[in-house]
């Protein structure tokens, strides 16, 4: 028994002893090569190029029986122009609503913008006056500073003389402190009200820049009011008759499509928040892909999912078959020309990163930041250059070094 363990407690030294040189070896960077060969690397460059983030869900073909159109706002019919059981062509005109109240609403917003827009000229004017008022007034004060001092100069020549007494060369030196305290004081209220006069002007900008986007979007609610067949198809049902008021979302139109298709989407409870009415939408249909946007989201949970409509760009295309299972990418983070990188398992959108970055025989270490994470590329915010090619595989040796030399 007492061999035994003396030969367990030896194992048990020779193995600790091993392992704590291992670990100083491995710290000291012992077995870490000078130099590597640049062919046994693996690098990817940074490029130019589309960014996307997408979100993975399912869909299925439907037969797009029935697009509901809702009323862009309050309003009142004024005509009806199509007849349910009328087949329309895409952007024609099915009904129209009264504008009087819109039209009115931006020809308010252009008067407000105009009195504003008079509002600017004149304090601009006003700014410009005073300006000059402020600069004469300083120049009045410098040039009684001057007058003082050259009065000053002569007395003391009278002092020499005996011309003068000194009193009257001491009251002239406090006048002339007097002026310049004036002076300095006058300076500062003329920076303060210059400030003041510049503030004005950025409030009315602002206030003009504001009823701007205001008459923009009642321009674009203007158009909207003429409601429009979103694609060809045949009227089933209008929702109220002429002279009737509606308000905003108001159900206007039933029309069905019987040459088109749409796509019923399920995606995952989790992704919910980032599901949004308008998000881009890529459909994969065998080895071609249809773009579309997400139309009207199901608030409600089932089975642990949330539905929602895909309106296809090509609703007609000659591969949708209804009923047909199909995946889906929601587009949630997108950048048309960004600075990029292939994706790296463990990169971390806002986090800086190291890697090593080949410039000419050698590797250098760089610290570099992402922006989007997409599914096959991360974007560049800084650390990087287009052209730069980044070490991603081949370096697991050299963890703890800043720059390693290349071999050809």
């Amino acid at each position: 028994m007492g061999s035994n363990k003396k030969i367990k407690l030896f194992l048990f030294s020779v193995l600790t002893l091993v392992a704590i040189i291992a670990v100083a070896v491995y710290s000291s960077r012992f077995f870490v090569p000078s130099s590597l060969s640049a062919g046994s690397l693996v690098t990817e460059e940074v490029d130019h190029g589309p960014v996307l983030l997408s979100i993975h869900a399912t869909g299925v073909v439907d037969s797009e029986n029935e697009v509901l159109i809702l009323s862009p706002g309050p309003g009142v019919i004024q005509s009806i122009l199509a007849e349910p059981g009328t087949r329309v062509k895409k952007d024609d005109v099915i009904l129209q609503l009264n504008t009087d109240g819109v039209r009115d609403d931006i020809d308010g917003i252009k008067d407000q913008i105009e009195v504003r827009r008079n509002n600017l000229e004149r304090t601009r004017l006003n700014a410009q006056s005073t300006r000059l008022d402020l600069e004469y007034n300083e120049e009045v004060k410098k040039l009684k500073i001057m007058s003082l001092k050259s009065q000053l100069a002569d007395q003391q020549q009278l002092l020499e003389v005996g011309g003068i007494s000194p009193a009257k060369i001491d009251q002239t030196n406090q006048e002339i402190t007097l002026a310049e305290k004036d002076l300095e004081t006058l300076v500062e209220k003329n920076s303060i009200r210059l400030k003041q006069l510049k503030a004005e002007e950025q409030g009315l900008l602002l206030q003009i820049r504001m009823q701007e986007k205001e008459l923009e979007e009642k321009q674009t609610l203007l158009q909207k009011m003429s409601i429009r067949a979103p694609s060809a198809g045949i009227i089933l049902s209008i929702s109220g008759k002429a002279g009737e008021k509606v308000n905003t979302d108001h159900l206007l139109v039933r029309m069905s499509d019987l040459t088109s298709f749409k796509i019923t989407g399920s995606i995952e409870e989790q992704h919910a928040v980032q599901l949004k009415t308008g998000n881009r939408v890529v459909v994969n249909l065998d080895d071609e892909h249809l773009e579309g946007t997400v139309g009207n989201i199901t608030p409600m949970v089932e089975n642990k999912k949330i539905q929602f409509n895909i309106h296809l760009h090509e609703s007609s295309h000659p591969k949708l078959i209804a009923n047909q299972q199909v995946e889906i990418q929601v587009i949630v983070g997108f950048k048309e020309d960004a600075l990029r990188i292939k994706k790296i398992p463990e990169f971390e959108a806002g986090q800086k990163h190291k890697r090593f970055v080949v410039e000419g025989n050698k590797a250098i270490k760089k610290d570099f930041t992402l922006g989007i994470i997409g599914d096959d590329y991360c974007e560049v915010l800084s650390g990087l250059s287009e052209g730069d090619a980044v070490i991603v595989e081949g370096l697991n040796a050299f963890r703890q070094s800043d720059e390693i030399e290349l071999e050809k």
